[in-house]
């Protein structure tokens, strides 16, 4: 019955979003040319499109495919929502262009090109680029706050089984109750622990051990298990999943990150024997490059748009303290060689030289007024543009360390020297999360791997337009 429900929401997507997707392309039409936004002379008429929209109907679902946006999962949040329309919506505009300019070079008739058939004009294109995403956007959030709304009322609800009663399970067990509009509910765990010694955990129960996975998923008619076993237990997840996969139950493991994350594979093949490369990340060759341009782009244009404030902020600072404007200081980065981070002067002159290396804090009594005020909305860090021009630094990573604190840190939590496998960066996955600053540095580090194994061109956009939605809310707080 839930796959058919499935199958009928993909369904109702694919249909809606052709349909939007051409109603977009009709409305960009009417923005670019009918708005009394100046137009060219001769430009082609109203109907001369409408034979184009059709193709339009068939390329945006195509593009939303290709994005996973019908692969229907529950927990995805908004944020993921919006970047994948956004970006399926891009690949819609790339595949029109290339679509209707192969059309008009080998299909129109050359009376009918000059006329200007299967010819789109650029502003048309931009505007239908807004206009779908608005409308794909806006429809998605439309059917989840229906989905939310019954899965509230307990409609629907998918049901849940965690194999493991540990910490990683009850981190599971917490995310499912706090956020009840995902859907799930859960059932009980699975643990090897005796179940006499062990009652549950917020009113979720203890239903038997791992080899009792096969009855208690027939029996509680269960839709998902989740497997949250320390990395010492993983070989029992073959029972589980050949339990599993008797009863049609969706299985997902949850990593103990910090000792999983590390082992990130890939297969390569040595003159034809297979190999798996531990360690690797995603961010190498054309990756790399890609990334540095983008670094170079948006760093000239903000160094270039900060000129004045940062000249305001200097006179500030010289005004108020004694001292340079600027403050230096060794940080760790790529490869876990040391450079010299940029920043505004935010501490008295000479203030560290009494206290040593030491954690900063909200209240700390070695910055001055200015200072305080630079740190409480990250001012002080915008020099680190020049960091990311000269190549030092990328606009985001795994924020940079003290070699100092290194040194402490590498001995005491795993992997921590992985975060070092890319340049470090002004914002990361981390901060935007809520773990910056004097927060746990286990987390920090969790949230750091995940990026380096997980990089993406989206992944980096994501990031860049968390932390300013979330900085700013958390300065308007």
């Amino acid at each position: 019955m839930m796959r058919r429900y499935n199958r009928l929401l993909v369904a109702l997507f694919v249909i809606s979003d052709s349909a939007l997707g051409m109603a977009a392309f009709i409305l960009a039409y009417l923005i670019r040319f009918e708005s009394g936004l100046p137009v060219p002379k001769g430009y082609p008429p109203f109907a001369q499109y409408l034979q184009i929209v059709p193709f339009i109907g068939l390329l945006v679902p195509l593009a939303f495919q290709v994005q996973g946006l019908y692969r229907l999962r529950r927990g995805r949040s908004r944020v993921d929502d919006f970047f994948a329309v956004f970006v399926g919506t891009i690949l819609a505009v790339v595949l029109g262009l290339v679509g209707t300019l192969y059309i008009q070079a080998y299909y129109v008739p050359e009376p009918l090109k000059k006329q200007g058939f299967y010819e789109v004009s650029q502003g048309v294109w931009a505007a239908f680029l807004l206009t779908n995403v608005t409308f794909a956007y806006a429809l998605r959030e439309l059917v989840r706050e229906a989905l939310e709304r019954r899965w509230r009322a307990g409609i629907g609800l998918k049901r849940v089984l965690i194999a493991g009663a540990g910490d990683l399970g009850r981190v599971v067990a917490d995310k499912v109750l706090e956020h009840r509009a995902l859907g799930f509910k859960v059932i009980g765990f699975l643990d090897d622990r005796a179940v006499g010694d062990h009652i549950g955990y917020r009113g979720i129960p203890l239903l038997g051990t791992l080899g009792d996975a096969d009855d208690i998923i027939r029996r509680e008619h269960i839709d998902h298990l989740y497997v949250a076993l320390p990395l010492e237990e993983h070989v029992k997840m073959l029972g589980l999943v050949e339990a599993t996969s008797r009863e049609g139950v969706d299985v997902h493991v949850v990593p103990d990150l910090l000792q999983f994350i590390a082992l990130r594979a890939r297969l390569e093949n040595l003159d034809g024997v297979p190999i798996i490369s531990l360690n690797d990340v995603p961010l190498r060759g054309f990756n790399s490059v890609l990334k540095r341009i983008a670094d170079v782009a948006i760093s000239s244009v903000a160094l270039a748009l900060l000129g004045l404030p940062f000249a305001l902020i200097a006179l500030l600072i010289k005004w108020t303290s004694r001292g340079p404007v600027f403050y230096k200081q060794e940080r760790m980065g790529l490869d876990g060689k040391a450079f010299d981070v940029y920043k505004f002067r935010s501490m008295y002159e000479g203030a560290e030289d009494q206290t040593g290396p030491v954690w900063a804090r909200d209240d700390d009594p070695r910055c001055t007024p200015v200072g305080r005020a630079l740190r409480r909305f990250d001012i002080d860090e915008l020099p680190q543009f020049w960091n990311v021009f000269r190549g030092d630094m990328s606009i985001v990573g795994p924020r940079p360390e003290r070699p100092y604190f290194v040194e402490q840190f590498k001995h005491r939590i795993p992997q921590y020297m992985l975060r070092h496998k890319v340049k470090a960066g002004i914002t990361g996955w981390a901060q935007v999360n809520g773990w910056r600053g004097n927060t746990s540095l286990e987390k920090r580090i969790e949230y750091d791997l995940y990026y380096i194994e997980n990089w993406s061109v989206a992944l980096d956009l994501k990031i860049m337009w968390l932390t300013v939605v979330r900085g700013l809310a958390r300065h308007a707080a």
